[in-house]
């Protein structure tokens, strides 16, 4: 049953390369006038030659003959003959002078091999190949015995072919493929053909592989030829799946829309009532812009019939990208990119039916729509956009629409542009302005869409004017003094009201439309300097030579003032609905003041009075190794044992308590050029205390107002991070680098190119690890993540994972490629595939399989590697949700 059926789905793949206008129109361009030329074939009533033979060019590399006799050169070795635009070469030509023709073939060498086979060139014919040809250079009729062209992604070979006087052109036993061999591994063999200017019609042709002929093909084809795109029908793939039941996969409609735009709609059905419907649709103007849209909506049915899991799930994907030509329109840009989807769409269809892990995994999705311009000679840029943001995990979905911003560059009021010294210290004052304006919306996807989600808009604009003054002192010291207004605007504000309950503080929020404005400011001055530790030089210490130590210290102070004042009409005191005041409950001897701002956008002013001293260090520990690669033995290079080891804190003098912020740091150290681990983290410089809570029943830890120190101890570290990643093979991932890199220039040169080949640069581009590189032998690479987080010293939380991934080439032809990891803290194994290579010239052998978990699956493809043979494949595959 299994085998008819395979036979069934061949039958189905022929009859749409034969029949479909669309497949095989543009691509079987052997009939596309690929052997002869286009040349009218005028009658000689005069019977005298119009060939001039002094215009006909020929030499040899060895012999060039005479016969007189019968007017004919024989050129042998490496011969050449050139007659207007028509070049030919070969090992043995003869030219007949007399009857104006010439005729090529090869030639057996002694290890009788055929060699020296006939090249042809014109503007009309194109470029070919052949075991041996007859050309007429009157009437330019060409006949070819085995030819081998390549035409459109398609070649040709062996067979007849001829040009008849009323410039049909007539072939017999010629393989189409899209094998490059002369004597390709597979092929379609069309017995007999008639291509005219508009139309081709060909009798019996079949499928064989090895020269091996399949029962596979139709009794004849007819199909036009219209040069440009086309529209026709895209025939499904049968398959059965024991949970979906019998479908029909991926069939629908191509459309042809213009050579700027085509579309294809699909869809897939099953018998147990689910479907899905997609459109996919690109675009390309070639130097001005391009872009691809797709939408997919996916009803999905697991389960008997009358259980719970049979209800239907319906999701969507919108995913749409543009990218405009940089040069198109100088100084204005547009862009695209949106993906979009329903939090349970990669679930339920296994990220879009592509079992991508890293799409399955994803739970975070962006999305971004903006146009730019500058103006003002470059002093302004204006940015209009609108974004999405979305948490498949928790299905909150962020919208902002529009999203406006218009930021003046840093002007310099009072330089003196005809000054060539150096500026005094008030001309190198900068003064900047920037504004910006939002309308948006959080809520979960479910809402996103309803009316009553659509009158929780909330918008804001925010001007922001910085002042910054850069100077030198002492030559060695950078400062820097800072002063920036913040004037944010609200259309609407919040007003609450506070009422008395057992378990706490109850506080209802209302919402008063009207305009409100508030203020800001804020002060800062910053000193900087690199101070340069002696080199230190050894001399015993193997490859160790020097040792560097690099300290930048910073300082600086800040100053925001407080606006909680309430003539500021910013702040507000909290009230019970009888007049009483509500008491801070982290103060009980103040009032409980809020902010009219606090929900919007952008919030609001600074609530905390303060007046900062900022410090930080930055530490670089570099040493000078011996450079084993150079041949001269002076030479040296760097390695970084500490890079940019940074501790960063400040002292806020006004606060009441716990002045002394937590000091944070960051860094790297390079262990090798092949290992580098980053860490970061915080410590605490206070101790943890433990009090009753508010009912009295237990207790609970806080952290506490006394210093660590005071008792001897350290700071508590309350988080820390580390992270590494290594590589058994770096060629493999220099490669892989070189190719990110050449798709991005690629990309920018996108508009060159087709939409397949836009596609597939795309894709390659977002998963670089499907790029399958037959010459790395093999390669091995993991990545270590640890987070610690642990703010009160008692239980932490430990996040502990490994991923690793690598691939092997076996042979030249086979490789194995392999993805999965290990969490450490849940102790089991994190999403794992196995996929198998296996290069066949022309074809393409893959296997992918999921061994266990959720999308525990597998796939098995043969199919034929060009793009123009798509459908012509074999597929085993069992589906994700087959239990059984």
């Amino acid at each position: 049953m299994k085998l008819f059926k395979t036979f069934i789905s061949f039958v189905v793949v022929l009859i749409v390369i034969f029949s479909t206008k669309t497949t095989l129109a543009s691509s079987l361009s052997l009939f596309q006038d690929p052997v002869v030329s286009t040349a009218p074939n005028k009658m000689d009533t005069t019977k005298k030659s119009k060939v001039n033979t002094e215009e006909v060019v020929h030499k040899a590399a060895k012999t060039t003959r005479y016969d007189r006799l019968n007017n004919t050169f024989y050129l042998i070795g490496e011969a050449r003959v050139i007659y207007q635009d028509f070049e030919l070469d070969a090992d043995y030509i003869e030219f007949d002078q007399q009857n104006n023709t010439l005729f090529a073939r090869g030639s057996y060498n002694a290890a009788n091999n055929y060699i020296g086979k006939p090249i042809f060139k014109s503007k009309t014919d194109g470029t070919g190949s052949a075991d041996s040809l007859l050309f007429n250079l009157e009437s330019k009729k060409l006949v070819i015995y085995g030819l081998f062209t390549e035409q459109s992604g398609g070649y040709f070979s062996g067979g007849l072919s001829k040009r008849q006087p009323d410039n049909e052109i007539h072939s017999k036993g010629t393989v189409f493929s899209t094998c490059n061999l002369p004597h390709p591994h597979f092929g379609i063999h069309i017995t007999k053909g008639i291509v005219s200017p508009k139309m081709i019609i060909t009798g019996p042709a079949y499928l064989e592989v090895e020269d091996i002929p399949l029962p596979v093909g139709i009794p004849f084809g007819f199909f036009t030829k219209p040069n440009k795109k086309s529209s026709g029908l895209i025939i499904g793939t049968p398959r059965e799946d024991f949970v979906r039941g019998f479908m029909l996969e991926n069939f629908g409609y191509y459309v042809g829309l213009s050579e700027y735009w085509d579309a294809k709609f699909t869809g897939t059905i099953t018998t147990r009532g689910s479907y899905n419907a997609a459109v996919n649709a690109g675009y390309t103007k070639r130097y001005k812009y391009s872009g691809g849209f797709s939408f997919d909506y996916a009803s999905t049915r697991l389960g008997l019939e009358g259980t719970p899991e049979y209800e239907p799930r319906k999701d969507f994907s919108v995913v749409w990208t543009h990218s405009q030509n940089q040069n198109a329109r100088p100084g204005t840009t547009f862009s695209a990119s949106v993906n979009a989807r329903t939090s349970s769409y990669n679930n339920n269809t296994a990220g879009g039916y592509g079992y991508n892990l890293n799409q399955i995994a994803e739970n975070a999705l962006s999305s971004s729509i903006s146009y730019g311009k500058v103006f003002g000679n470059g002093l302004f840029n204006l940015s209009v956009a609108a974004r999405h943001s979305q948490q498949t995990t928790t299905n909150s979905v962020s919208l902002s629409l529009p999203e406006v911003s218009l930021n003046m560059s840093t002007v310099s009021p009072f330089a003196n542009k005809k000054n060539i010294s150096d500026p005094k210290w008030y001309e190198r004052l900068t003064v900047g302005y920037s504004f910006q304006t939002r309308n948006e919306i959080r809520t979960i996807d479910s809402l996103l869409f309803k009316r009553e989600s659509l009158n929780n808009f909330q918008n804001g604009f925010q001007h922001n004017i910085p002042v910054s003054l850069p100077f030198n002192l002492f030559n060695f010291i950078n400062a820097n003094a800072n002063f920036n207004y913040v004037d944010t605007w609200y259309l609407q504000t919040v007003e609450k009201t506070f009422y008395r309950d057992p378990s706490g503080l109850t506080v209802l929020n209302d919402t008063i439309p009207g305009f409100k404005r508030g203020g800001s400011y804020s002060l800062n001055f910053s000193l900087g300097t690199k101070l340069y530790s002696k080199v230190v030089e050894f001399k015993n210490l193997g490859n160790i030579k020097k040792l560097r130590h690099v300290l930048t210290p910073s300082i600086g102070v800040s100053y925001n003032p407080d606006f909680t004042d309430p003539r500021l009409g910013i702040y507000r005191n909290a009230y019970y609905p009888d007049g009483s005041p509500v008491m801070n409950p982290n103060d009980p001897l103040s009032q409980l003041k809020y902010s009219i701002f606090e929900q919007g956008i952008y919030g609001g002013p600074n609530n905390n009075k303060a007046a900062s001293l900022n410090f930080g260090f930055e530490n670089t520990v570099e040493l000078k190794l011996a450079d084993r690669k150079d041949t001269t033995g002076t030479g040296e290079k760097k390695l970084a044992i500490l890079r940019n080891l940074t501790f960063n804190g400040s002292y806020n003098f006004v606060q009441k308590e716990k002045n002394l912020s937590n000091i944070s740091f960051s860094g790297a150290s390079e262990l090798s050029e092949k290992l580098s681990i980053n860490f970061n983290g915080v410590f605490s410089p206070y101790l943890v205390e433990e009090i009753r809570d508010i009912n009295g029943s237990g207790t609970i830890r806080r952290e506490s107002n006394v210093y660590t120190f005071k008792e001897g101890k350290l700071p508590r570290l309350i988080s820390f991070g580390l992270s590494f990643d290594y590589s058994f093979n770096p060629e493999s991932f220099r490669s892989r680098n070189l190719n990110n890199d050449q798709f991005r220039k690629e990309a920018a040169k996108v508009g060159a190119l087709n939409p397949d080949q836009a596609n597939q640069l795309a894709l390659i581009a977002r998963d670089p690890n499907a790029f399958i590189d037959f010459k790395i032998p093999w390669n091995i690479a993991f990545n270590y993540s640890l987070q610690y987080f642990n703010p009160l010293g008692k239980s932490g939380q430990v996040t502990n994972t490994l991923n690793f991934n690598g691939d092997l080439s076996i042979t030249p032809k086979w490789k194995v490629q392999f993805i999965s990891g290990f969490d450490f803290t849940a102790k089991r194994i994190s999403g794992t595939s196995l996929s198998i290579y296996r290069d066949l010239h022309c074809w393409d052998l893959s296997a992918n399989w999921i061994p266990f978990g959720q999308f525990q699956s597998y796939s098995i493809d043969l199919r034929v590697r060009a793009s123009i043979l798509q459908d012509l494949k074999l597929s085993k595959r069992k589906s994700f949700n087959t239990r059984y």
